[in-house]
């Protein structure tokens, strides 16, 4: 028996996968009936090296591979790389190198630790958001939105990082500060790029109901949607003749404002500062206000305020009542104004406390009757609200309406390693297109790509200045790049069809192999990557380009790998790399561990001492099966103990995977089975237990289960189909009875298949820990679930 060489054995499996393309993946024939699975994990950012965490999650998904493909299906599971953005770049400017060459160098980097890791990948579908041939199809997308009028631009307040010098998503800033550097966040007026996610939002809830995803997951989604229903009321400003509209879910309570309120990003807000006596006051608490984040502000115990000087009307009342403006209230939620009710508000009520502004209540909280409410006192809340909305709605001062939380999606940056938008500005024509026939529109070369408050393309005048496609006039490119998540807001269905040159993608190959079967990656990508991508779908579908509307069938959240007791991650430069664990202790050992040590959706700590552990594990499988090599062959196995242990074993592993979706205990059911063949390797049924064991763990550790399988005498072990249990080697003449005393579980016991239901309440009556629970008390009930339990009740 040879001694067991793993980092010989992985460099030799790995060469024979890659000659004989053993995980590439043909498009299917036309009209196939073979069943497809899609597994996809969340592409990387090339911005560094591959850390324990990306192990667990790449890791997670080739057992998957593994096991569809042994299942008989055709299986796609391609590679990419999340190349654009700031992760990238910022790597770029730490190293002091150009984006472009920091980025490759740590593609290619990358890539080969992927095939260490011996990942069954299929590398001619790979994909790179910035390569040319990419971005001219996310730049191609971003002409269809615009012409549908899903892409717009504006000026409005928006999250700006000091120390990135770019506009953030609201998405990217967690607890006030930039999720990537940490810096803390400001608020400034900007000409920004919008994706209109908004007239997408019911769609993006009602459809949770067609994909299974985990609940916390939809549960994010729905409350960032953030659906209310309720009523918009107009309050007028004479005074600058404008109607200001709010959203409200207490229509009911409107005898009750008693005073205005408007967000300090409110657009009227600029057109106070000029027309009221209070402008410079009014404009230093909103350059103040602005500063602070919106939890900051809302949730702040001490209440500020500037009066505007102006009045609004209550068209419930016809009463004047002042306008103000205050840092609690959010342009993200509603209209950015509210009425202000102190009288069943508590916020409201403490601005008017503090600014002493009338309190007064229109609800008696106790017999839930509207009071000091005109026509309307004396009714029951709910009919009021109704009442009230249709009667102001008659005068033109009110409607139905749905609110959400959700904002439209800012997605333009003041960076440079991102795709150009396909945008050019005429003094003639104003906004036009560049032509699809003049896409990709190149990323410019820039003397320096670091942010210095401004665009960094436009410093290139040669590539900024051009002619205008409409006219031939003088016109200027658009200066700002997208932001990666619109790169990866379509990436998934660029792998169908990644060397399509006359379209993103063909609409036959991704109508077969979508939506996605199974995805993985981190939950924190909820109210991001996962919103937008289902965004997207939507809209190509309405286009007529997908014919679904969910990209993600099933979704996953693999759990976070912790070292010291933080998450392992390259910004916090506490990672672990598998090169050196792989040549310590082979590829195999490194897989095995990352799943073995606990459940992969829950969080873990790495240690290095595990790994050791695997890996004796793995020599004791190789000895043992090499002493099982010449032992009785597998169609003649009989139906002894170890015949009926490798059968347990592969329903036990099978069921864990399919239906229960665990990695960690099928391992843990191999080592039994293991452990049992070691006691006797030559005993009956040993090579069959054997072959199972190697067939197996062939998904967690392919390179030693070809070697082995090879050993056997067999070939080819990828290519093998999944084992099935005999159904009639599971049959047990024993299970484990639990007994309960009104319904807590109070003992289990071994009883016999065939006790009948009699004697199985005798069973539990006679244990001692049962006695000790019924303490003499009578036994009025007893429920008996066959094969299962006995539940006592007294």
């Amino acid at each position: 028996m040879e001694t067991y060489d793993p980092q010989a054995i992985e460099a030799k499996w790995q060469q024979v996968w890659e000659a004989e393309r053993a995980f590439y993946t043909d498009d299917p024939e036309p009209g196939e009936q073979r069943e497809k699975f899609y597994m996809l994990e969340m592409l990387p950012y090339p911005s560094g090296d591959l850390h324990m965490g990306h192990v667990l999650n790449y890791t997670l998904g080739d057992v998957l591979t593994h096991f569809r493909r042994r299942q008989g299906l055709r299986v796609l599971r391609p590679m990419g790389w999340d190349s654009f953005g700031l992760p990238a770049e910022n790597a770029a400017i730490r190293e002091g190198g150009h984006p472009r060459e920091i980025t490759e160098r740590n593609i290619t980097n990358i890539e080969r630790q992927m095939h260490r890791l011996g990942w069954a990948i299929d590398w001619d579908r790979v994909i790179a958001a910035h390569d040319p041939a990419y971005y001219r199809w996310t730049q191609w997308l971003f002409l269809r939105f615009f012409e549908k009028g899903l892409a717009y631009r504006k000026e409005s307040p928006v999250n700006w990082c000091p120390n990135d010098q770019t506009v953030l998503a609201n998405e990217q800033v967690i607890d006030g500060r930039c999720e990537r550097c940490g810096a803390v966040v400001e608020a400034r007026k900007m000409e920004q790029w919008y994706f209109r996610i908004t007239a997408y939002a019911d769609a993006l809830l009602e459809d949770h109901a067609t994909i299974d995803w985990p609940a916390r997951t939809i549960t994010i989604q729905r409350n960032w949607i953030g659906r209310s229903e309720g009523a918009e009321l107009l309050f007028r400003v004479g005074e600058l003749d404008v109607d200001v509209a709010v959203f409200t879910t207490r229509p009911d309570t409107v005898f009750g404002a008693t005073f205005f309120v408007l967000a300090p990003e409110h657009p009227l807000v600029d057109t106070m500062v000029e027309r009221s006596p209070h402008g410079e006051e009014i404009r230093e608490y909103v350059r103040h206000a602005m500063a602070r984040r919106g939890e900051e502000r809302s949730g702040a115990e001490e209440k500020t305020g500037v009066d505007t000087g102006f009045t609004a009307t209550n068209p419930a009342t016809g009463e004047e009542i002042p306008v103000w403006v205050a840092e609690y209230v959010l342009m993200e939620y509603g209209t950015g104004a509210i009425m202000a009710v102190p009288g069943h508000d508590e916020r409201d009520r403490e601005f008017a406390e503090t600014f002493g502004l009338p309190v007064r209540e229109v609800i008696d909280e106790e017999a839930g009757v509207l009071v000091e409410s005109g026509d309307f006192s004396g009714r029951s809340v709910e009919k009021g609200k109704e009442a009230i909305v249709e009667w102001l709605g008659s005068l033109g001062r009110g409607r139905p309406a749905v609110s959400f939380r959700l904002r439209d999606w800012s997605f333009s940056r003041q960076r440079y390693w991102g795709a150009p938008i396909p945008i050019v500005y005429c003094e003639k024509c104003g906004m036009v297109q560049v032509p699809d026939d003049q896409l990709p529109v190149l990323l410019p070369e820039v003397e320096d790509y670091r942010p210095r408050g401004k665009p960094p393309l436009a410093s290139n005048e040669e590539w900024l200045n051009v002619p205008c496609p409409s006219c031939g006039g003088p016109a200027q490119r658009e200066a700002d790049t997208m932001d990666t998540f619109v790169d990866s807001a379509w990436y998934f269905l660029r792998y169908c069809d990644p060397r399509n040159e006359e379209a993103p993608f063909s609409r036959e190959l991704v109508d077969f192999w979508m939506p996605v079967d199974q995805y993985v990656g981190g939950i924190d990508h909820a109210t991001g990557h996962l919103l937008y991508s289902r965004f997207f779908v939507k809209v190509l579908s309405e286009l007529g380009m997908v014919g679904f509307r969910e990209p993600f069938a099933r979704l996953f959240h693999q759990g976070w790998v912790r070292q010291g007791g933080t998450k392992m991650s390259k910004s916090r430069g506490n990672v672990t790399a598998p090169d050196q664990l792989a040549d310590m202790y082979g590829a195999d050992a490194v897989r095995l561990y990352i799943l073995f040590v606990g459940p992969a959706d829950q969080d873990m700590d790495w240690t290095e001492e595990g790994v050791e552990g695997i890996a004796r594990f793995l020599r004791r499988l190789w000895r043992i099966v090499h002493e099982a090599a010449p032992a009785d062959g597998s169609e003649d196995a009989g139906d002894g103990p170890l015949v009926r242990k490798a059968h347990e074993t592969i329903a036990k592993v099978s069921d864990d995977i399919v239906r229960r979706f665990v990695f960690n205990t099928p391992i843990a059911a191999v080592m039994e089975l293991v452990n049992e063949l070691g006691r006797d390797p030559s005993a009956r049924g040993a090579r069959f237990a054997a072959e199972t064991a190697v067939s197996l763990i062939q998904p967690y550790a392919p390179h030693i289960a070809e070697e082995l399988w090879a050993a056997l005498g067999r070939e080819r072990l990828w290519e093998q189909p999944w084992p099935v249990a005999d159904s009639s080697k599971l049959e047990r003449q024993t299970f484990e009875l639990v007994i309960q005393v009104n319904g807590r579980v109070r003992d289990r016991v071994e009883a016999s298949v065939n006790e009948s239901e009699a004697e199985l309440v005798e069973r539990a009556l006679a244990s001692r820990r049962v006695q000790a629970h019924l303490d003499g008390k009578e036994v009025r009930q007893t429920i008996v679930v066959p094969g299962r339990l006995v539940n006592l009740v007294v």
